[in-house]
């Protein structure tokens, strides 16, 4: 190769390789777009009675959008638990996908423990996470509701 060649191919070649190889991207075979990472709300549910549960109860988390006081709160994402002869505190992981998530609204988690269909024990407090300060951790204390706990 001649030194004029070269240097041709050193001045063209090399700087457009290098662009090509630094703008590439993971991307799943087939060249689709790459999902959006996901991220998690994760937290415990206990109780304070000292009573066991039913290894037939389950134990409903969700994550909600309450932004909006005059509309029913929508469900990004939620986890069931059966107990299966496990007893309190339970741990949940929720996964959401960020992009669904504004920076201005307010998200929370809600949670109940049923049994049969009939509710046992619910948050009676609002556990913020998220958006506005809110962490995404959160360890949840439900209330008995009145007389259903179990026997």
């Amino acid at each position: 190769m001649s030194p004029s060649t070269r240097t041709i191919l050193e001045i063209f070649l090399l700087p457009a390789l290098v662009a090509a190889c630094s703008s590439m991207s993971a991307a799943p075979a087939g060249g689709g777009a790459v999902a959006p990472a996901s991220a998690r709300v994760t937290g415990t549910v206990t109780y304070l009675q000292r009573i066991a549960l039913p290894s037939s109860a389950t134990i409903k988390v969700q994550l909600i959008d309450v932004s909006r006081a005059d509309a029913p709160a929508t469900v990004l994402g939620e986890q069931i638990i059966t107990a299966g002869g496990k007893q309190v505190p339970f741990t949940f992981e929720i996964p959401y996908d960020p992009t669904k998530i504004q920076p201005n609204y307010s998200y929370a988690v809600q949670a109940r423990i049923e049994d049969g269909g009939k509710l046992l024990f619910i948050n009676d407090q609002r556990y913020a996470v998220i958006t506005r300060g809110a962490p995404n951790h959160v360890d949840m204390v439900l209330r008995a509701v009145g007389g259903a706990a179990p026997k």
